[in-house]
């Protein structure tokens, strides 16, 4: 079974910034794509980053040159840099990752980020 562990979120100013770490283990197979979701009140889950083992990377156009995703596949970590963040991008941020050969998806517990005045 995979575990997959977030760090980082809390509270910040509109413009600033926040770092967000995930590292999963326990996977005999390897991980392949590893991805940042976010959830707001009332909305549903949705992809904000997503990286593949070689570094591809996709992001919706809502946070767009704002955030950057990264990763470390010795590690199996992969980390979300968000920049000038925004009200609208409060939610709570869940870490996604998928194992090689089984095609399974792991989620994390999930990490608050609250960007407020």
């Amino acid at each position: 079974q995979v575990q997959v562990v977030e760090s980082g979120g809390g509270l910040v100013e509109p413009g600033g910034s926040m770092r967000l770490s995930c590292t999963a283990s326990g996977s005999q197979y390897g991980i392949t794509t590893m991805a940042w979701y976010r959830q707001a009140p009332g909305k549903l889950r949705s992809m904000v980053a997503e990286i593949t083992p070689v570094g591809r990377t996709t992001y919706p156009d809502a946070v767009k040159g704002r955030f950057t995703v990264s990763r470390d596949n010795a590690k199996n970590t992969v980390v979300l840099q968000m920049n000038d963040l925004k009200p609208e991008d409060t939610a709570v941020y869940y870490c996604n990752v998928d194992e090689s050969n089984t095609g399974k998806r792991f989620w994390g517990q999930g990490t608050q980020a609250t960007v407020s005045v």
